[in-house]
Order: C-alpha cells, then structure tokens, then sequence
C-alpha cells in the first residue's frame, strides 16, 4: 500500500517521458504503470516483475518484447500474464499464450518466431490459403513484380553472371496504356460485372493475333456484334503487343496525340540494339511522322493527329516494317 508509483504512456512529451524512465532506473518510486511504449524501453536491472493485462489482445512479438523488459540483470524475474478464462479466448490468443508458456528459455526468440509464423499461416504460394502481402496483390501480379525484380537484378548487380542474356535485357515484360479515349466492355453488351471482369482476364491472356481472333469470333456468337468500344480494346492489345516488341515501356494516347516512352533505364542495352537502330532510320525517313524529344532524362517518341487506336498501331507497324 505505500509503494510509490509513475504513470508512462506514449503521449508524454520526450523530456518527461525520458525523465520518468531515469526516477524508475534509479529508484525514485517502485511500480511503473506503463502502455506497449515499455517494449521498446531501457535495460533497467533491477526491475524483476512484469505484469501484463488483457495479454490476450497482444500479438506474439509483443508480449516476447515485453517480457524481455524484466531479468536484464543476475536477479530472477517473473513475468504474469493476466487473461480471461481460457474458454472466452479465441484459439489464436490461447496458442499465442502457449508458446510464451512453453518457449522461457534464454534466446527462445528465433522458436516464438517459428511458432508464431505457424498460428498466423504462411501461406500457400500456389494454392488458395495465401496471406500477407501475396494475398492482397494476387498471384499473378505477385509473378509480374518478381520477374521484373529478377530482370532488373540481371541487368545491374548480377550482370556479369548472365552475359548470355545481354541480348535479351531490353525485352519489355509489359507495357502501360494511358488513353482518353473509350476502351471497355460496355455494360449494354455484357451485362453482369463477374462476366465482364472474366472477359478482362481473358483478354490479358491472349499472345497473339490469331487467338484475338478467335476471342473475337467468340465473343460475337455469345453477345452479338461487337461495338465500337470493343473492337478500340482489340486494337489497344494489339498496340500493347507492338510497343513490347519496339521498347515502349509506356503509350499515351491523348488529345489526338501519342507519345511512345521507350526504355527509362539510359544504360540499358536496348540503345545499342539494332532494333533501336530501325526506330531512329525510320524517324530519318519520315520526319514528318513522329519525333523523337526528351525531356526529364525519359526518351520518347511524338505522333501526331492521331485521332483513333487503330491509326496508332499502324504507325508502330510501319515502324516495325
């Protein structure tokens, strides 16, 4: 009853915050009342008891950060974790306890770890139980970011491990389309949204023409004819096909106006290619077409008066002619 007793909380200004922890070191008062702030605290050694409340609402690190507060010197520590009956706990926060109960030893950190990674699920690269980041962004797209990690890695610190696929370094996995203009799947063509997404999916699937054609053909028997909106998403893929193939890395189409932004990367060998090579022979043949401008370090290529998508494949089909 007559212990002293000091209040911490993260919303303390620095110095009385810093103050408080320095009167508890050198044992101006006994008990420390403190918020998770503690986890991240000073070594105190004398301090040889922690109680931790509601300990069931603290994920696994936590409560490990926090006992880990106590026995920082030769005296025995305790550490009480007060919960509600086990029953009224859900099976994660009872595992959770578990582990801190079974796991006390010195450097027990890397098991809670693995025990840890356990409850929570690793999930499953290939299968449908994935979590984390895997799970909010998606297989494929988890695939797309890997893949470009690995090229970039290719091309800079391990280039010299992969000197056979120098040639190949320039290949763009994807390119980006910026467009004002109407290209979908309108909803008076296919009405229900899960058909039009699966539509989508599909499309982003298809390599070559004549799988568009056939997508096409199909498309017409289950839906009718195809509107103008459509047949613009056609030629959008087949645009999105041909820049790849040229080192467009991204394509706006806007205000009757496309500009093609080849390669960012200026040291990538693509402008050593002699693809790149055919580009600038055909800006020389035609300069009245397109022009070649930089601005911000990103080089580019300007067509005018290009009021639809089909005109802007056709130039890029010249180009690659």
């Amino acid at each position: 009853p007559d212990i002293k007793i000091g209040i911490g909380h993260g919303q303390m200004e620095g110095p009385k915050l810093e103050r408080l922890m320095l009167d508890f070191i050198e044992g101006e008062f006994d008990l420390l009342v403190s918020t998770t702030i503690i986890e991240s605290g000073l070594d105190i050694p004398n301090a040889n008891t922690i109680i931790i409340n509601n300990a069931q609402n603290f994920g696994l690190s936590d409560l490990h950060q926090m006992r880990g507060r106590v026995g920082r010197s030769n005296k025995k520590a305790f550490c009480y974790l007060i919960t509600p009956p086990r029953i009224s706990m859900s099976e994660e926060a009872r595992k959770r306890i578990l582990a801190l109960e079974q796991h006390s030893e010195l450097g027990a950190g890397f098991n809670i770890a693995m025990r840890d990674l356990e409850i929570r699920g690793a999930g499953d690269i290939l299968g449908a139980e994935q979590s984390g980041f895997i799970s909010d962004i998606g297989f494929e797209m988890y695939k797309k970011i890997l893949s470009e990690a690995i090229k970039e890695l290719k091309e800079t610190e391990f280039k010299g491990l992969y000197k056979k696929e120098e040639s190949d370094s320039f290949i763009i996995n994807e390119c980006q389309i910026e467009t004002d203009m109407e290209i979908l799947i309108p909803d008076h063509y296919v009405n229900s949204i899960s058909e039009r997404l699966q539509l989508y999916k599909d499309l982003n699937t298809i390599v070559n023409k004549e799988e568009l054609m056939i997508f096409e053909e199909q498309m017409t028997d289950r839906f009718g004819t195809i509107p103008s909106e459509v047949e613009k998403l056609f030629h959008s893929i087949q645009l999105r096909w041909l820049s790849k193939e040229l080192g467009f890395e991204k394509i706006i189409l806007k205000a009757n106006k496309m500009i093609a932004y080849f390669i960012a990367n200026p040291k990538s060998s693509f402008f050593q290619s002699e693809q790149f090579g055919y580009i600038l022979k055909y800006i020389q043949i035609n300069p009245k077409s397109c022009q070649m401008k930089e601005r911000n370090n990103k080089l580019s290529l300007v067509f005018e008066n290009v009021y639809e998508i089909n005109t802007a494949v056709n130039h890029l089909k010249m180009i690659k002619n």
